[in-house]
């Protein structure tokens, strides 16, 4: 009698001891994927703020290498009379406006090759092309600029229609070298340095609203593939006479 006591409590207590062990297995588990899921969101949100190769380096080593990159295509829009359309909505929907551009023109670049977006400064959009292992294909960019005009064009004549305020962009482009690297601490931010992008800068700055200014530069890479209308020699800030052009669309392809 005994003996059959004792291994039904033995036979008990393995059984309570399996159970515990399952349930902390099964709980380790679900820590596990947890650990797993958040481990992927941080990587999303890396992936989001710079190229992958970027983010990856950073992850590995705690730091990433500034590179020199000896032709990127540099893309600066800016929305004309900014301040006082902002006077005229309330806080909240001018942050909505400005988000739904913004949003815009990144789902634009995210259907052309190798562009990456670098940041936005207030009512100011960055973007890319020719950074990390990516070739610059400036056709890529221009084409892009235009759809971002196009989409903003469409929605001025929504806006119009409701009465409301609208924005108007003057976009710049310019390809040249530039150094790109991260910087900060606990905001880190991935940014692009040079002359390239003050000349983009420029290049907006001397846009009428609505038009793709470019820059002698990137006309000579575009020139077959998009119509350009020769600005001639324009004034610029701390650079001189600089010949420009605006892209009024995509050359047609004539079949043989």
């Amino acid at each position: 009698g005994l003996v059959s006591i004792f291994v039904l409590l033995l036979a008990m207590m393995m059984y309570l001891r399996f159970l515990a062990k399952k349930k902390s297995s099964q709980l380790l588990e679900k820590q596990n994927k947890i650990i797993e899921q958040e481990r992927q969101r941080s990587d999303e949100l890396l992936y989001n703020i710079m190229p992958v190769e970027v983010a990856q380096e950073l992850k590995e080593k705690g730091s990433a290498t500034a590179q020199q990159f000896p032709e990127a295509t540099v893309l600066f829009t800016d929305f004309k009379n900014f301040t006082t359309i902002a006077e005229r909505l309330t806080p909240e929907a001018l942050v909505k406006e400005l988000n739904n551009c913004f949003k815009a023109f990144d789902h634009i670049i995210s259907h052309h090759s190798g562009i990456e977006k670098i940041k936005t400064i207030g009512d100011a959009y960055l973007c890319a092309s020719g950074l990390v292992k990516h070739k610059t294909i400036p056709s890529e960019i221009v084409k892009a600029a235009l759809e971002m005009q196009e989409f903003l064009d469409d929605h001025k004549q929504e806006r119009m229609r409701q009465g409301l305020p609208y924005f108007e962009a003057r976009i710049g482009i310019h390809t040249g070298p530039v150094v790109a690297g991260v910087v900060g601490f606990k905001k880190f931010a991935y940014d692009i340095w040079g002359d390239t992008v003050n000349i983009a800068a420029r290049m907006e700055e001397q846009c009428e609203p609505g038009q793709v200014n470019i820059s002698e530069t990137t006309y000579s890479l575009v020139k077959y593939n998009f119509e350009c209308q020769s600005r001639g020699r324009i004034p610029v800030k701390n650079k001189g006479m600089m010949e420009m052009y605006y892209v009024t669309g995509q050359r047609k392809t004539t079949n043989p």
